[in-house]
């Protein structure tokens, strides 16, 4: 499986990704820019990521604690998720997101 993420910087990385990991593991294991303090536990937004338009309605709805969660990111925008709350099938292989802009 692969998955493709935009870096802050407007460069796309592809990464292989593994069936039943979460999106934020495979992004800090491949070395990119993201924060990911909570380690995973949807008790941060420092995850955050903005989902392609095209993958929006193929991923897993958003649940009501990433919902509360996302409030407290910056630069919000229609595909705002927390990529550690997307966890890899094989249906989304593919998928493309972008790392959200951050005040780190």
């Amino acid at each position: 499986m692969k998955i493709y993420v935009t870096d802050q910087q407007g460069k796309e990385h592809e990464l292989d990704a593994i069936e039943g990991w979460r999106v934020m593991e495979i992004i800090r294991d491949h070395g990119l820019p993201i924060k990911a303090e909570c380690g995973g536990a949807c008790a941060c937004a420092t995850c955050h990521v903005y989902v392609n338009d095209n993958w929006a309605a193929k991923i897993p709805a958003m649940r009501a604690d990433e919902d509360a969660m996302l409030d407290e990111a910056f630069y919000l925008e229609d595909g705002s998720r927390l990529s550690c709350q997307i966890i890899l099938d094989k249906s989304m292989d593919g998928l493309r997101l972008t790392l959200a802009s951050s005040i780190m």
